[in-house]
């Protein structure tokens, strides 16, 4: 798979990038003043949407530079399709020699209000104006939007002075929770950011503490990285890209890209009605130990869930008849134990033995650390391997050993933690988790294995250089086991033949989705690991009905 297999708008770019792919339309006959029309009229397109026929007021709040711009042509197509739009500018030239395009006097013609933050902010820091319209809506039913294009992406300054008290004054009018990240729910006071909500920065992801958080981003021809980069990601709301009509070719080579249904659903492993179990798949999961025998019972349900015809499960003999006797579907191979319950060393040259009727494995869920596991798992790797994921344990016990990433089998899954990622790569913690996807990117080529670097957001890299993001961030999975669950689910659809990145990928987007579901039935408290088992096979067949909805429409 290469970069420009992937579709355009779902690429996600620096904001240097950005800048480079606006230069090169520009030079290639498609103007500024094109695109900024462009953006600003998708603005007003995404709001109309997503109002209804209801009565409805839009302020606009307006900056100086190109995102105030589009935030006046945003103001103009809602005015011309009837709505009671207002602009609130903030340092905005509007002189017949600096209006850009003459945005402003269009509006003026039509007859729009207006008012200035300069005007309007009294000396006791009240901005009399704003507030009125704000709370003062024609009639009770009067939904009120507040479209931000006060600083656009390149914006990376710390705000104080009067944009501090603009965006203070808004949010202290915003309700107590904010919508939810994934739905666009209009509210009284409904937040819509233009490119970005103002404070974020669009290459870190950080927050400015005035920072004025979104229900909608509208962003223009790719996502940002400050899009999918907490805790500015927080504030984002939901995020729609939309065309300004940026060359595609411009951005050929950026292999950032988020995830998606429609991305995801080409790659589900096929499933002929002339089948047997051995069609789909045979995986192992040298997995669990006796203080962690439920990382063998959900890798191994997992595995099995996501449509793998045939579950082994490779544990310590003390560990069998605890899942066996839970666990009726997989068979099983029991293995000599240390006398702490885990797998003793000598167990590797069994699991080797078996491992050439087998399509794939995975190692590592719940092991445990000792030195005879450490053992076991480097002499396993000596062995001539299936395609591999190695969770947990596994990469616990895989950097212990020396100049390990010349021990791993030539297709593997890493899927670490951030703690794990730090043992891997001798670092901090802390250094990891700020450097994610830079991390994960030049690891798997170092490595030359998939990374699946956990958190939110879940990043995967290949080693050829292409960063998958998954938007998903739910508390419901930040519960024990849910990291075993993942393993299996990736590990099954290795063993059905999906290769391993679109594994890796496919495998967190069910495991995402499937956490989602859980969030909507259960809630964000009280979702344990095994809550996720009987969602993932939901979540294929959702996956497939959309599939085959894109191509009717198609």
């Amino acid at each position: 798979m290469q970069p420009q297999e992937l579709p355009p708008r779902k690429k996600i770019v620096t904001v240097a990038q950005m800048q480079e792919i606006e230069r090169g339309t520009d030079a290639a006959g498609h103007s500024y003043a094109a695109m900024m029309e462009m953006a600003g009229k998708s603005v007003a397109d995404a709001i109309l949407d997503r109002l209804g026929a209801g009565p409805a007021r839009v302020v606009v709040l307006v900056g100086p530079g190109n995102n105030g711009g589009d935030g006046l042509v945003c103001a103009r197509y809602l005015h011309q399709a009837g709505i009671d739009a207002r602009v609130y500018l903030w340092k905005r030239r509007t002189d017949p020699d600096r209006d850009y395009e003459h945005h402003f006097a269009k509006l003026m013609e039509l007859g729009a209000p207006h008012a200035r933050l300069e005007d309007d902010l009294a000396a006791d820091g009240t901005l009399a104006t704003l507030l009125t319209w704000l709370n003062e809506p024609d009639a009770p039913e009067e939904l009120i939007v507040i479209v931000d294009a006060l600083l656009g992406t390149g914006a990376n300054r710390p705000i104080g002075g009067e944009l501090a008290t603009l965006l203070d004054a808004v949010r202290a009018q915003l309700p107590p929770s904010p919508a939810p990240a994934d739905a666009f729910t209009p509210a009284r006071l409904t937040v819509v950011a233009v490119d970005s909500p103002s404070g974020l920065n669009c290459d870190t992801g950080a927050i400015d503490l005035h920072a004025l958080p979104a229900d909608l981003t509208v962003t223009f021809a790719n996502a940002k990285r400050g899009h999918y980069l907490f805790p500015g990601a927080g504030a984002v709301g939901e995020l729609l890209v939309t065309d300004i009509g940026a060359l595609p070719e411009l951005v050929a080579d950026v292999g950032v890209f988020a995830l998606d249904e429609g991305l995801v659903a080409d790659w589900l492993p096929s499933r002929d009605a002339n089948s047997h179990k051995g069609s789909f798949g045979k995986v192992m999961a040298a997995v669990g130990s006796v203080n962690f025998p439920g990382a063998a019972y959900l890798s191994c349900t997992a595995a099995g869930r996501v449509g793998a015809g045939l579950v082994t499960g490779a544990v310590a003999q003390p560990v069998w008849p605890v899942v066996a006797s839970k666990l009726a579907e997989p068979t099983w191979l029991s293995l000599p134990a240390t006398a702490e319950g885990r797998i003793d060393a000598p167990a590797a040259t069994q699991v080797a033995a078996a491992l050439p009727a087998y399509d794939a494995l995975i190692l590592g869920c719940g092991l445990g650390q000792s030195d005879a596991t450490r053992t076991f798992v480097a002499d396993l790797l000596a062995a001539d391997l299936p395609p591999t994921l190695i969770d947990a344990d596994g990469l616990n016990n895989l950097a212990r050993l020396e100049e390990w990433p010349d021990r791993l089998p030539e297709q593997v899954v890493l899927t670490p933690h951030p703690a794990e990622m730090a043992r891997l790569c001798g670092l901090d913690v802390r250094t990891v988790v700020a450097n994610r996807w830079d991390l994960a990117l030049e690891k798997a080529a170092a490595w030359g294995a998939v990374v699946l670097l956990k958190g939110p957001y879940t990043v995967i890299a290949d080693p050829g250089g292409l960063l998958a993001v998954l938007p998903v961030a739910t508390p419901a999975l930040a519960t024990a086991g849910t990291g075993d669950v993942l393993a299996g689910a990736i590990g099954g659809l290795l063993a059905q033949g999906v290769p391993p990145f679109k594994a890796a990928c496919l495998g967190a987007w069910i495991h995402g989705r499937a956490g989602l579901h859980c969030e909507a039935a259960i809630g964000r408290a009280g979702v344990v690991a095994g809550d996720l088992l009987p969602r993932l096979p939901a979540v294929i067949r959702e996956i497939g009905v959309s599939s085959r909805q894109i191509d009717a429409d198609a």
